[in-house]
């Protein structure tokens, strides 16, 4: 798959562990697949970032996994239950990879692209106060 990449995103995945970078690379790939028009970029310093309209997700390695939070203010629903933390949190959820965790592409794709689509709206604070 081919698209823009930011160097620094680059830089973060090569000082991960081996299977944190490989499972990086293809949380990387799913999110550009679910939507082509994101851009990366690098917040906070060193932090991969996805953007479209707004936050969409960030990574951010750990000792024993690999943490996607999504910025989507607890609104995007979760039927497949795939979220691992921040429930209570009011601007992000994160899903915990661990060595061997399988991707749920579907699950993932699917909240993915209405986090974007409710970026276009104007974004999930301005959803919720309507």
């Amino acid at each position: 798959m081919t698209y823009p990449k930011h160097p620094g995103v680059d830089a973060y995945l090569a000082t991960l562990p081996e299977w944190q970078a490989r499972l990086g690379a293809d949380l990387r790939d799913l999110i550009h697949a679910a939507i082509p028009a994101i851009e990366e970029t690098i917040k906070r310093t060193v932090r991969p970032y996805f953007v479209h309209h707004g936050n969409v997700c960030a990574f951010l390695g750990a000792k024993d996994h690999l943490n996607l939070f999504l910025y989507d203010g607890a609104i995007v629903p979760d039927p497949d239950g795939i979220i691992t933390g921040g429930h209570g949190n009011s601007t992000a959820r994160t899903v915990a990879f661990r060595a061997g965790d399988e991707i749920p592409r579907a699950a993932l794709t699917a909240m993915l692209r209405e986090i974007a689509a409710n970026n276009e709206a104007g974004g999930w604070r301005a959803i919720k106060s309507r």
